[in-house]
């Protein structure tokens, strides 16, 4: 449903799903989605609003109620963000399950064979999270999951053979005769 958005909106959506996601709201509820979907301005403010007053609750040491239903009355209602920072984004619980795999496979297989495997970890127009791989092949997010960092190592070494990419892509294809020391322990 969400990806009838424009790209503009996609982007935005993109921006701030993952701490509202995080704050509890339910992107899979019907008036959430609706909301989004007709809201014809503001979509940036409302979502804005929603991360001020949990941040505001959360100050105050108070649960935030409701958080679906605040959404939709900011977006229904072009609520303004109360003293706003594009720095409170940077809350570590705020980051995707795609950008803490990203950052957890550096720190597990190392960051050079992570950059030399790995292009991005992307989201379909229906919210599932997928490793694009230098290969161009794609893993799902929630299989690379239940496979385990070994696996996925595996299967990503050995789609950068398959294409070609082990003899002519960078300057180190040595990398793929590595395994960090992490990953022998397993």
């Amino acid at each position: 449903m969400l990806s009838e958005l424009d790209e503009a909106t996609k982007d935005i959506l993109r921006k701030y799903k993952p701490a509202l996601s995080y704050i509890g709201v339910d992107f899979f509820r019907e008036d959430v989605l609706d909301a989004i979907l007709n809201c014809p301005a503001g979509i940036e403010a409302a979502f804005q609003s929603t991360i001020t007053y949990w941040r505001w609750k959360k100050q105050q040491h108070e649960k935030f109620e409701y958080p679906s239903a605040f959404l939709v009355s900011a977006l229904h209602n072009f609520w303004q963000p109360y003293d706003w920072e594009d720095e409170y984004l940077n809350d570590s619980n705020f980051k995707s399950a795609g950008q803490v795999w990203y950052s957890k496979a550096a720190e597990i297989w190392g960051k050079e064979v992570r950059d030399y495997l790995v292009a991005d970890v992307a989201e379909t127009n229906d919210g599932e999270e997928y490793i694009l791989f230098m290969s161009g092949g794609k893993l799902s997010l929630k299989i690379a999951q239940v496979w385990g960092w070994e696996r996925v190592l595996d299967y990503a070494k050995s789609s950068v053979v398959g294409a070609g990419l082990g003899i002519n892509y960078g300057s180190k294809p040595e990398l793929l005769n590595q395994n960090p020391p992490f990953i022998s322990r397993i």
